[in-house]
């Protein structure tokens, strides 16, 4: 497909996944930003979000993994979350993209996915602690990718291997179970990841 050429509208149901998880993230990222506000005003402040010893979004904001580029990664969010809102806005307005337009949407989109899973490993894995903000931002992030990544594919705005092709065309009808299992492999992985946590929290 040539960058030039204009990509057919993705219809309703896209653009409305992409304005739900836009908003969802969002607000996920605005809510941290606030709590990173409020902690550097306080630093011995009791924030909402920490909830115990292992849900804490004190004990992640504390560590470098929590501001990659010098600041706050959920300034990253406010950012980045408004993009989808606004592509979904415009599908919904008529609007048509062409093909640069999406490779590029795409690109960004899995990178944010791609960011999203490192600080998953680094909270559950490194860190060793929960941020509630963090993980609401995760889950919108999740659908997002699923839905954006298999409609390119589909409608080829980037080549795929052409035995992947009809894999790519299937997937983009049911995105939702391909996040749904995300998710749900990202609460088993949580799970055995703090399960002394867990089962020391309801003695």
């Amino acid at each position: 497909m040539s960058t030039d050429e204009l990509v057919a509208s993705p219809g309703k149901r896209f653009a409305f996944t992409l304005i739900w998880t836009g908003i969802l993230g969002w607000f996920a990222a605005f809510g941290l930003t606030l709590e990173r506000i409020h902690l550097a005003a306080n630093p011995n402040a009791a924030l909402s979000c920490d909830i115990n010893v292992w849900i804490s979004c004190t004990k992640v904001m504390i560590t470098p993994q929590a501001s990659v580029l010098g600041f706050p990664n959920s300034i990253i969010g406010l950012g980045a979350f408004i993009f989808p809102i606004a592509v979904g806005f415009a599908i919904l307005a008529g609007a048509q993209f062409k093909a640069w337009f999406w490779r590029c949407f795409t690109i960004g989109v899995s990178i944010g996915f791609m960011f999203v899973v490192w600080l998953f490993i680094q909270t559950n894995y490194v860190i060793h602690a929960l941020c509630p903000y963090c993980m609401v931002a995760w889950a919108a992030m999740i659908p997002l990718f699923w839905r954006v990544i298999t409609w390119a594919g589909a409608e080829g705005v980037f080549d795929v291997p052409v035995k992947s092709v009809k894999w790519f065309v299937n997937a983009s009808e049911s995105s939702w179970f391909y996040a749904a299992m995300t998710e749900l492999l990202a609460l088993v992985l949580i799970a055995i990841s703090f399960w002394p946590l867990i089962t020391t929290s309801f003695k």
